[in-house]
């Protein structure tokens, strides 16, 4: 959520962002309303006046004795006034609110403006694999070892969910625990295992409330929404509380399986495990300090690449226009993945940098060690990484001339 003066201060910045990333929100009636909640506060506080002035005046006409009835029905009208007069700023206070909930954040530094066709894709990192043979794609590979039985998965869920087998199932499991120990041991992540259910409040935190609801997985009875991706979680862990300044930057590793309503909706990549409705993700998440978060951005990304690196999988860093990021995104970077047998690159991780976007929804805030100021910190996250993509990537890429697939030499020891 961006802050009101901020809005007021770069209106047109806010209008265009809100444009880009085509947000029907009328931008412009934030300073209608923070102009009317000035008003309100002027007439409150000539009521306020007035009325301790009768309460004064009330009080020493009784010490002297003196008919007090026609102070009395004067206070009584300001209370009236004053009642009527608090009602009407809360509910201005509330429209402001329930407006700024529906206005995208700006794009940060370096972000091209335009749609997807304004991304910027980087060289490509790895090698492209040569094939002395046509390759296949995923899921015919997955039929053919028995790994990938699509059929079954949706017999038992319908279309759009997964059903890995023997080997295919080892490979998820084996994938998710390197990651886990990568980001552990190496790069000083703490890790998370929080709930896959959490409530209204935790998902407006985060930003996919209200907005994207109807996307979500919710449990109507209790009023609780299945996790689009970790990072809804792990980022509330610290919402409400006041962190100190030496704490930053917090590190969070967490994996989670992950719900999306939305998978498949327009049509494309319905065929295999590229987009389904519920998939196995491992999820970096930052909580920095403002003046050091695209830094942190940079060191998440790295982070994230080089598990890709060491699958030896050809990828590419994407870094996406203004109109193609997140309702709550200021820069986000995308990793894609080169997958032969398609010819197609698959994004396996977005890293973000929501600035205090996020932390203003959820409350978290740190205590400046010069000043002793309370600020919002700002909030980062990155898929590393995100499943089933790199399967497809891994099967992909390591298909051989016999139908089968070679292991990478980094998941050797997690699969014997």
């Amino acid at each position: 959520m961006l802050d009101p003066k901020f809005i007021c201060d770069n209106l047109a910045r806010v209008k265009q962002a809100a444009a880009l990333k085509n947000c029907d929100v009328n931008v412009e009636e934030v300073i209608r309303l923070r102009e009317q909640r000035r008003a309100a506060q002027t007439r409150l506080d000539a009521l306020n006046q007035e009325k301790n002035q009768n309460s004064k005046a009330f009080a020493q006409a009784k010490r002297e004795g003196r008919d007090v009835a026609a102070l009395r029905q004067e206070g009584d009208a300001l209370g009236e006034r004053l009642k009527a007069a608090e009602e009407a700023a809360r509910a201005g206070d509330e429209q402001l609110e329930k407006l700024l909930h529906w206005i995208p954040n700006v794009p940060g530094p370096g972000v091209p403006l335009g749609g997807a066709e304004a991304n910027v894709a980087g060289p490509v990192q790895g090698r492209l694999r040569a094939f002395s043979f046509k390759p296949k794609p995923h899921w015919e590979i997955g039929a053919d070892l028995g790994i990938l039985d699509l059929e079954r998965a949706a017999k038992i869920s319908g279309a759009g969910f997964p059903l890995y087998v023997g080997l295919g199932a080892r490979l998820e499991r084996a994938l998710i625990s390197w990651f886990l120990d990568v980001h552990t041991r190496e790069q000083g992540y703490t890790e998370l295992l929080p709930g896959f259910l959490v409530t209204r409040q935790t998902m407006f935190g985060t930003g996919q409330l209200p907005k994207l609801e109807n996307d979500m997985y919710r449990c109507e009875v209790d009023d609780l929404f299945l996790i689009p991706t970790a990072e809804v979680p792990v980022t509330n862990v610290h919402a409400g509380e006041r962190l100190e300044e030496s704490q930053l930057p917090v590190k969070y590793c967490a994996w989670t399986p992950c719900f999306r309503r939305e998978a498949g909706s327009a049509g494309q990549d319905t065929r295999g495990i590229t987009r389904v409705h519920q998939f196995n993700k491992v999820e970096l998440v930052k909580l920095a300090h403002p003046d050091r978060s695209y830094e942190e951005l940079e060191t998440l990304r790295a982070d994230a690449e080089i598990l890709l690196a060491r699958l030896d999988l050809p990828y590419r860093v994407v870094t996406l226009a203004a109109g193609d990021m997140s309702f709550a995104a200021s820069k986000c970077y995308d990793l894609e993945v080169h997958a032969p047998g398609v010819d197609r690159w698959l994004e396996v991780s977005s890293c973000s940098n929501f600035e205090d976007f996020q932390a203003r929804r959820a409350n978290i805030r740190f205590r400046s060690a010069t000043d002793k100021k309370l600020r919002f910190v700002h909030t980062l996250n990155g898929s590393a990484l995100a499943l089933p993509r790199v399967v497809i990537g891994i099967i992909a890429n390591y298909q051989q001339a016999d139908g089968s697939v070679a292991v990478p030499e980094a998941l050797r020891p997690y699969l014997d």
